[in-house]
């Protein structure tokens, strides 16, 4: 095993769609052990430790990788085998890079949040081996590796899930069948690829094969990032468990899926992108039915994480850019949403937006942390979400993509009115009475405006992220007065669209996703398919026992299985002869045998 900078990085890179980060000086790096594994093992001892420090390793180790990801030079990998293959445990590249920084720095602030809303070691445990796999994946140079840390990230998050028991329980099981599923078809998309390359190294192709390959990575994938009709695990698993355990969940799964899509097309595909688009527009639409806190926050996973589908789907130097721009802004706003919908959650004991209101004065510092993560996420200017939308819809205006570019800008008005309705239900409505509620402790208010400076800082100074993307931004000018006018026309359509549709709004439901069609087709379906196998099993059983009953019936009286069919035949023709009787004399016999012997003998002549 090696670690090391040589001539090879440059193959293990190659992924990189146009352009390296600025690389830092080239030299031994140290690098005996991966990064995901240092957050692995404070996960296996932090239940056998006290609260405290349990959750003060996790931050130092989810820290510590984040910090380990900005400073290592580009072009580090650490080469090994792995089931008899040649595997790279870790490749420092731009994309690697900027996933290591941000899983690891929103990792730290989870961490914070958890602890301060009492979650339990053995929780958070779950929750760093979850943060670890993630890593893992980020960092592997081959699609074996990538695939392993893969399967592991699917059982941590299921097991996180799963420890909050009741209804998170049955939603750990669908989340566990539909990643299940997803992983195999990649798997068989990364096997099928080695048949073709005779390697699974990211290096010794531009990308998965083309083909069948492709299209069964793509959908695999597609489970993770939550294509349309793949999509319905993700509202219903991020609601149930803990709120802390949420934060965790709105980060990883889906940005990780990014990440594959853009190591599996690194040169783009226009159905990946229009797929992109329709899950920007449909998760909004379903986002602006709920009143449930986390379930609109969830189909807003879906909807933001479109935009960069969409973005890797494009596929040039500025859309790749933009796509990863959004992955790190993205984590840290909607992070940050859901922290601020834990605390009204924890607090208030109540997670519908009909029964809240009123809470901006009793909760001024979630107020104003949900406040900066809305404007992020909205895009409005002077927010970090206003910046990569921008790069992702220029790239897609630029190559002449106006479907994607304005369904892109429609998704963008429907961002804006779902989060006027949730402040204002949640923060601004009168409420009937006075909220009695404890505020957030320190932990829970450093994590949440710790976060919400990065959405401020990164909106206003976007040069501070432009330094770590993949890509090129020197197509990237986000405060351009045109820019600026759509960033200011959204939200005043928002503003505009929120208040004609207050009250309809109010009076429908949550709508009916997809599932209401899925889940009873795969359940009748299912009892059909194992009902009809059955039967046919039990027709094949009676046949093969009574064709052996005959068989043994006849074996053991051989003149009685002749006489029974023989009889049945005679009494069917109205025969005078005895029921059963197929006796004959001792003449009639030898009689019979010289007829048939004559009857031979002349069919010789």
């Amino acid at each position: 095993m090696s670690a090391t900078v040589s001539p090879l990085a440059a193959d293990l890179s190659a992924t990189v769609l146009a352009s390296e980060v600025p690389t830092l000086p080239t030299a031994d790096v140290p690098t005996v052990v991966p990064p995901a594994f240092a957050i692995l093992a404070v996960a296996v001892v932090a239940p056998f430790l006290s609260r405290r420090l349990g959750h003060a390793l996790g931050v130092i180790a989810t820290g510590g990788v984040a910090v380990w990801s900005l400073l290592v030079p580009a072009g580090v990998y650490l080469q090994t085998t792995f089931l008899g293959f040649d595997a790279v445990l870790i490749n420092v590249d731009a994309f690697s890079r900027l996933m290591g920084v941000i899983f690891g720095l929103i990792g730290a602030a989870a961490v914070l949040y958890s602890y301060s809303s009492e979650a339990e070691n053995r929780q958070t445990a779950f929750a760093l081996g979850y943060v670890g796999t993630s890593v893992g994946a980020v960092f592997a140079g081959d699609w074996l590796t990538m695939v392993f840390f893969w399967e592991l990230m699917a059982v941590t998050s299921t097991l996180l899930v799963w420890d909050y028991g009741g209804a998170a329980v049955r939603a750990g099981f669908r989340y566990a069948v539909y990643h299940g599923l997803g992983g195999s078809l990649l798997m068989a998309a990364v096997i099928w690829h080695y048949t073709n390359v005779g390697s699974f190294l990211f290096s010794a192709s531009d990308g998965i094969t083309a083909g069948i390959p492709a299209v069964l990575a793509a959908i695999g994938i597609g489970v993770n990032v939550g294509f349309v009709g793949l999509h319905t695990w993700l509202p219903d698993t991020y609601p149930r468990p803990h709120v802390a355990a949420s934060v965790f969940l709105s980060v990883y799964t889906t940005k990780t899926g990014v990440y594959g899509l853009a190591r599996a097309f690194p040169d783009g595909n226009l159905a990946i992108a229009y797929m992109g688009a329709a899950m920007a527009l449909v998760g909004v639409v379903y986002a602006l039915l709920q009143n449930d806190m986390r379930r609109l926050l969830s189909y807003h996973i879906q909807s933001q994480v479109g935009y960069m589908v969409a973005g890797v789907g494009v596929g040039t130097a500025l859309a790749t850019a933009g796509a990863f721009a959004h992955v790190f802004n993205h984590i840290l706003y909607k992070a940050l949403l859901f922290m601020t919908a834990g605390v009204v959650i924890a607090r208030t004991d109540e997670q519908s937006l009909k029964y809240l209101g009123g809470l901006g004065r009793a909760l001024p510092v979630t107020a104003i942390a949900f406040t900066a993560a809305a404007l992020s996420i909205s895009g409005f200017p002077g927010f970090n979400g206003f910046v990569s939308k921008g790069m992702i819809t220029a790239a897609a205006h630029k190559e002449h993509l106006d479907g994607i570019f304005y369904i892109l800008l429609l998704a963008g008005v429907g961002t804006f009115m779902s989060f006027i309705k949730f402040g204002y239900y949640a923060f601004l409505k009168e409420h009937s009475g006075t909220w009695n509620v404890r505020r957030s402790v320190t932990g829970q208010r450093i994590a949440m405006l710790g976060v919400a400076a990065l959405c401020v800082v990164l909106g206003l100074y976007p040069d501070a992220l432009f330094a770590l993307l993949p890509g090129s931004t020197a197509d990237a000018h986000p405060f351009t007065l045109s820019h600026l006018g759509e960033g200011f026309l959204l939200a005043f359509l928002g503003v505009v669209g929120f208040a004609v549709l207050k009250k309809p709004l109010s009076k429908i439901g949550s709508g009916i996703d997809v599932d209401a069609v899925i889940e009873p087709a795969t359940f009748y379906g299912m009892r059909g398919l194992v009902r009809g196998v059955t039967d046919l099993f039990a027709t094949v059983d009676r046949a093969v026992v009574s064709t052996a009953n005959a068989a043994l019936d006849a074996a053991s009286d051989p003149y009685g299985a002749i006489r029974g069919p023989a009889t049945a035949v005679v009494g069917r023709e109205g025969s005078s002869l005895k029921e059963g009787s197929l006796r004959a004399s001792i003449a009639t016999s030898v009689l019979l045998v010289v007829v048939v012997l004559a009857a031979t003998l002349v069919g010789l002549l």
